[in-house]
């Protein structure tokens, strides 16, 4: 009798590690993560660095914030806003964060801002708008405050408690109208600054540190920005976490002649109870419904 041999069941083979499988995908999902963020930061969201004190103690040196770069694809520039525009070519850099040195601190900076995650470059400043095309701004009034004028409008008063300071003395470039940049040539009632179509009348909220649209009125526009080199809206502070707020439009620019859209807010509002009367007589009147048709 022949003996016969049992054939040994192949080996199983065993499963990956799943420790080894993760690490093998680290950098794929490192690139893939960084491919998204480039993409973010060039179509919808970008981070910048506070360079300067020109937005105390709205934004402080070395805060973080979120600028949306859509929303003024989708509708225009509001007053009260604060933007990020770039100002290469025409304004003097403005910051006390001192530039990168060496290799290595320059790569950093270069990867971070290709990732969204530093300022963009000297050249981009931060300031809130306070006119829009057709406006004219001057300061001051008898309660020295800047004077809003929009175009077939009545003059707004701005109040301002975001301000660090609003002195004469702290704010050498407090005085400005049409006439000129001082006390005696633009007393109360002065005609003011026209902001010419396509542009922006911007400032500081710390006045007094503010190289803004007072600073460059030599200039064949007035210091006004072009709307076009409106990079996007400063509308969250990210870092530090202590810091961390929403960037609103102040309730002043928000009253009167000030807010751009109160035509359309107030007709829509007139609207939706005209629109709840007729569609409330509708219903009133379909068949098998108790009561008198209205």
């Amino acid at each position: 009798m022949t003996a016969t041999t049992q054939r040994q069941p192949d080996p199983v083979p065993s499963p990956p590690s799943r420790g080894r499988s993760a690490w093998r995908e680290l950098p794929l999902l490192l690139v893939l993560a960084a491919v998204i963020a480039v993409l973010v930061k060039a179509l919808l969201l970008q981070a910048f660095s506070i360079p300067s004190g020109s937005m105390e103690h709205t934004l402080e040196i070395g805060d973080r914030v979120l600028v949306n770069k859509v929303v003024y694809r989708l509708r225009d520039v509001h007053r009260g806003e604060v933007v990020v525009f770039n100002g290469i070519d025409d304004w003097v850099p403005e910051g006390d964060v001192s530039p990168p040195h060496g290799v290595v601190q320059k790569g950093v900076r270069g990867l971070g801002n290709a990732l969204g995650l530093t300022s963009a470059g000297q050249r981009d400043y931060i300031k809130r708008v306070i006119g829009v095309p057709g406006d004219r701004v001057m300061c001051c009034s008898a309660g020295g405050r800047v004077v809003v004028t929009p175009r077939g409008g009545a003059p707004v008063e701005l109040r301002e408690p975001y301000l660090l300071d609003d002195s004469d003395q702290a704010d050498p470039l407090k005085h400005f109208c049409q006439a000129g940049r001082s006390a005696a040539a633009c007393p109360v009632g002065s005609t003011g600054i026209l902001v010419p179509a396509g542009r922006l009348w911007v400032m500081g909220d710390h006045r007094g540190r503010s190289a803004d649209s007072r600073a460059h009125l030599d200039d064949q526009h007035h210091g006004t920005v072009p709307v076009s080199r409106v990079v996007g809206r400063a509308f969250l502070v990210v870092y530090p976490v202590t810091r961390w707020g929403v960037l609103g439009v102040p309730k002043t620019f928000l009253a009167g002649a000030a807010l751009p859209g109160a035509p359309y807010l107030l007709g829509l509002a007139g609207a939706l109870p005209v629109s709840w009367a007729r569609r409330r007589r509708r219903q009133r009147r379909r068949p098998g419904r108790l009561g008198p048709a209205a």
